[in-house]
């Protein structure tokens, strides 16, 4: 079976978030789709398979960290809609049936994707103790972000303070449900994006991602209101980056990405 290595949230290739996306005639047993995601090595593999027509969705999909199964995954989704289309397996929009529910794709003309997704609520807390410290840097605000994605929002001072960050990965497991979103107000907007962020999960076995996209699901609520609008641009990453553009619909978030396919190959287990 073939199976592809797609950089999520760029469109240039070794740039914002590797996935390995296998399409499949149905689901193998767990144990196997883990054993496949472990060997892969990227924060997610997609993994997908063709729905009877007439129903209410077009493709099954589940994600898994080297780790663990997810409940959601922005950039493996989108990684996965991008290899339908440029595979001619699907056009248009395309409905996935997933653990958190209908999730539907877009794909634009120029080949941009908008994925549309439940918003994250948010929840202002107090920052959990030794945060700052695991982190080396000072939380302004903590937000919890509930069950959708079961992560905290944690904004810092500023750009700077977000990209040099180089926190203490064991510290953070028991400090959120799945993991860590550090953000800021860009320093200077006029450079394409309104907030930078970085995300660390080291529960799931992800010290950091390089672009989440379901984390954009709370950030971008976190930012429209600080912001005043409903259509930003986030940068993600450190080493890596690429960007999201979010457009904030109520209890939907749509998020708005390029990918491109660097490696393809088979499978052959």
């Amino acid at each position: 079976m073939r199976i592809r290595i797609v950089d999520a949230f760029t469109d240039r290739p070794f740039s914002g978030n590797p996935a390995g996306v296998l399409l499949l005639d149905a689901f193998p047993e767990d144990r196997w789709l883990q054993k496949v995601a472990a060997e892969v090595n990227l924060s997610e593999t997609a993994f997908a398979h063709p729905l009877p027509e007439g129903g209410e969705a077009d493709w099954a999909l589940r994600w898994f960290t080297p780790a663990t199964e997810v409940d959601m995954c922005g950039h493996a989704t989108l990684a996965t809609a991008h290899v339908l289309h440029t595979t001619d397996r699907a056009g248009g929009t395309i409905r996935f049936a997933a653990r958190c529910g209908i999730l539907r794709t877009t794909a634009a003309e120029d080949g941009a994707i908008t994925m549309d997704f439940p918003t994250s609520p948010l929840t202002p807390v107090t920052a959990p103790a030794g945060l700052g410290e695991a982190l080396g840097a000072e939380p302004v605000s903590v937000h919890d972000t509930g069950a959708h994605i079961g992560d905290l929002v944690v904004e810092l001072a500023d750009e700077r303070t977000v990209r040099s960050l180089e926190p203490d990965a064991r510290a953070l497991v028991s400090l959120s449900n799945r993991g860590i979103i550090v953000t800021a107000a860009a320093d200077t907007p006029s450079r394409g994006y309104d907030f930078v962020s970085r995300g660390f999960f080291p529960g799931v076995g992800i010290d950091e991602d390089p672009v989440t996209g379901s984390a954009h699901t709370a950030l971008a609520p976190f930012w429209s209101a600080r912001l005043g609008r409903d259509e930003l641009t986030g940068l993600q990453g450190g080493a890596r980056t690429g960007l999201v553009r979010t457009s904030l619909r109520g209890e939907r978030t749509l998020l708005t990405g390029r990918a491109v396919t660097v490696i393809e190959g088979d499978l052959l287990v």
